[in-house]
């Protein structure tokens, strides 16, 4: 059967279901409504155009007349094509309206077809109809009444599910603005600070995974990954600064010109960035467990490489500081 069996307890149920739905979506329960549901109480077939009007005014679409309320649905294809107002409502036509009046998706098949066939099959499988029943089968008021109120309780539970979403998402993107708010403060304190100091050829820009400070056109000695001297007091005064961002780990990466084979590019970059992480480990600005080391080659340019100047640009090391246990 659809429903409980005790008449009582049944009538009992279904007004507090009801009711309690009405209330929840705010659905003004007047007493054209209180009546309909007393009389769906006493109907043991209901036709297509009470039946109609009832499921349209519990999914929100208005309160119609019986037959406005078939018109409504019929032209929409909510109903069976063969439904006519006062004959009896059947089952998997119910379905069917139901579907559609809540905007209930079903699986491939209903979506494909929409018809009330598989409308029917879609509630047995969501088990909203559950146990033994012919689809054809003429549905009671309280069979209705029963059924609506499980459409309430299935859109409430959407409705709350998407809330949750709605205020994760908001949580989520207030989170990464306050983020990018502090990268930004970051960044523009570290280009200060570089400023003042005059370290040439190097600045902070706010990236996706931190705040890199990126040191362009960087010297070593010849033939060797071995840091010019120029480069250390670069390195000193960033090692200073990392000094007073204590808790984010940090990326170094070497970058290339478009100079040699590409195997070739892969080891310098790799070799020139353990290089400066060694530096500043040496100058106690990070641990080894809190500098991961990456080399890329020339596979990230900045510039044009078909230029003195664009080259100077890409053979460079960058220094991401990177979100709290950021790698």
């Amino acid at each position: 059967m659809v429903v409980i069996n005790c008449k009582k307890t049944k009538v009992v149920f279904f007004l507090v279901v009801i009711s309690m739905a009405i209330m929840t979506f705010s659905i003004p329960l007047s007493a054209q409504t209180g009546q309909r549901m007393e009389r769906l109480l006493g109907e043991t077939a209901l036709s297509w155009a009470l039946a109609a009007s009832f499921v349209l005014e519990a999914a929100d679409h208005g309160n119609f007349s019986n037959t406005e309320a078939f018109s409504f649905a019929f032209e929409r294809n909510w109903l069976p094509k063969n439904a006519v107002p006062e004959e009896n409502a059947r089952l998997n036509g119910i379905s069917l309206l139901l579907m559609e009046s809540f905007s209930l998706k079903g699986g491939i098949m209903y979506s494909l077809f929409k018809n009330s066939h598989f409308a029917y099959r879609e509630l047995v499988y969501r088990r909203i109809i559950q146990g033994r029943t012919d689809p054809d089968m003429h549905v009671s008021g309280d069979e209705l009444l029963f059924l609506t109120g499980k459409f309430l309780s299935i859109r409430e539970a959407e409705e709350e599910r998407a809330e949750r979403v709605r205020l994760l998402a908001d949580e989520e993107a207030q989170r990464l603005a306050r983020e990018r708010a502090e990268r930004e403060a970051m960044a523009r304190e570290i280009n200060i600070q570089l400023e003042a100091q005059r370290v040439a050829d190097t600045t902070a820009r706010v990236t996706d995974t931190g705040v890199t400070i990126s040191l362009t056109n960087i010297q070593f000695l010849a033939n060797s990954a071995e840091l010019a001297e120029s480069e250390r007091a670069k390195l000193r005064e960033i090692a200073r600064i990392l000094g007073t961002i204590p808790d984010r780990n940090i990326l170094v990466s070497g970058h290339t010109a478009l100079a040699g084979t590409r195997a070739a590019q892969q080891r310098t970059s790799l070799e020139r960035a353990r290089s400066v992480a060694n530096y500043l480990i040496s100058l106690g600005a990070r641990t080894s467990a809190e500098i991961t080391v990456r080399g890329y080659g020339a596979d990230q340019p900045v510039a044009d490489n078909s230029t003195e100047e664009g080259m100077a640009q890409n053979r460079r090391v960058e220094i991401t500081i990177l979100q709290t246990g950021g790698r």
